[in-house]
């Protein structure tokens, strides 16, 4: 799907100031940022737009505070994180907006970078409150927005912002994000293979009823694959399910034979009495899970199997872990799907990775090089995937506009 918005590298922006929204919502303990994937995900456009000499006011969320500051959720760690990959000093504003943020973002010289402080200190970030938005207008001359993983959120900074401040255009991680997952939804090579997991088939049943009319295969993990078996009338043990969504499972079965979607499901299971690891656990097949235990991993026979079903394709799609894979004795499937898939990429596969339980494990496995593109936004991804429109994106400038 080619990608119809507008970039920065249409933008005229030397000595002008670009408000840039980045998603810098990344994990920090002890006043330090621990993961700084996010961080490094926004560069190449930061890069981009210093060396054209814009002097750039970056404003990001972090974390979920309750309506108003809160210093456990103070940007300043990523502050520091973002000028030592910068190699350059980061400005810094106490407030996103008001007259401490209007003098931080004059004072900018060409080639310079502010951080402003958390957006969600104001609760009127998440209300999409249009005073809040022109606020934030006041702080540049044009817009871009780069942070794919809150572009599913009409929020002050994603969507209120671009009524008011104009060019609106999107940054590189915006468009590399949009360019793989639109290819997967919109031509995809084929076979085209789809790997769901995680724990729950209401949280992941539009992405399921969206893929059933696109791909070729669809194998099914995590703790979401016990509501199937059990409307397959199958034994799960004290395995988690949801026995209001075994209706809903048999019309996925129902559809997906309609549609000679091959949906595959474990045969096997690693067993255990406690999900935290602290019981002996062991693999058996689904049909023998005693009565108090539960399915905490799938086996190795439907790891071997998923193998044989990912080999020959050519797209792959894959969101949710197989099992608890936290705990390293549940890891393996999630792992075995990881090693799996890093090795069709050498072979022409184009492979995507969305949510952040998936991408964590695949960055925990090693493998991340060996991907064609790990999704930087979970919920975003998601409802990309399920074909909704994003507010963030839909609110860019379309090329030829």
């Amino acid at each position: 799907m080619r990608f119809a918005k507008k970039t920065v590298q249409q933008l005229d922006c030397a000595s002008r100031r670009v408000l840039m929204r980045v998603d810098f919502n990344v994990p920090v303990a002890d006043g330090a940022v621990t993961d700084d994937t996010r961080i490094a995900a926004a560069m190449s456009t930061i890069r981009y737009l210093l060396q054209k000499r814009a002097r750039l006011v970056l404003c990001s969320h972090l974390g979920r505070p309750k309506g108003g500051p809160d210093a456990r959720f103070t940007l300043r760690p990523v502050r520091e994180r973002l000028a030592h990959l910068l190699r350059a000093d980061v400005a810094w504003a106490d407030d996103c907006v008001g007259p401490v943020a209007e003098a931080a973002a004059a004072a900018l010289g060409d080639g310079q970078v502010l951080l402003l402080e958390n957006l969600r200190f104001h609760p009127e970030e998440e209300k999409n409150d249009p005073s809040f938005a022109q606020a934030l207008a006041r702080l540049g001359d044009c817009y871009v927005n780069d942070a794919f993983g809150t572009a599913h959120r009409a929020h002050a900074s994603t969507e209120g912002v671009t009524h008011y401040l104009k060019p609106a255009v999107a940054g590189f991680l915006m468009k590399t994000e949009l360019d793989y997952l639109g290819t997967a939804l919109e031509d995809p090579k084929r076979p085209y293979v789809a790997v769901l997991g995680g724990s729950k088939i209401s949280g992941k049943i539009d992405v399921i009823t969206s893929l059933l009319h696109k791909v070729d295969r669809l194998l099914i993990g995590g703790a979401m694959m016990f509501t199937f078996l059990k409307a397959q009338g199958k034994p799960v043990g004290r395995s988690l399910v949801e026995d209001d969504r075994l209706e809903l499972a048999r019309q996925v079965l129902a559809d997906a034979a309609k549609r000679g979607v091959e949906l595959v499901l474990p045969g096997d299971c690693v067993a255990s009495t406690a999900p935290d690891g602290s019981a002996p656990s062991s693999a058996k097949a689904v049909e023998l899970l005693g009565p108090d235990e539960m399915g905490v991993d799938i086996g190795p026979a439907t790891l071997a199997g998923f193998a044989s079903k990912l080999r020959d394709a050519k797209t792959v799609v894959w969101n949710g872990p197989m099992g608890i894979f936290e705990v390293p004795a549940f890891a393996a499937g999630t792992m075995g799907v990881a090693k799996v898939m890093s090795e069709l990429k050498a072979r022409g596969a184009v492979t995507v990775v969305g949510g952040g339980d998936s991408v964590a494990a695949v960055q925990q496995s090693g493998l991340a090089e060996r991907f064609s593109h790990l999704s930087t936004g979970g919920g975003a991804s998601l409802e990309f995937l399920e074909g909704k429109v994003l507010p963030g994106v839909a609110a860019l400038e379309d090329l030829g506009a």
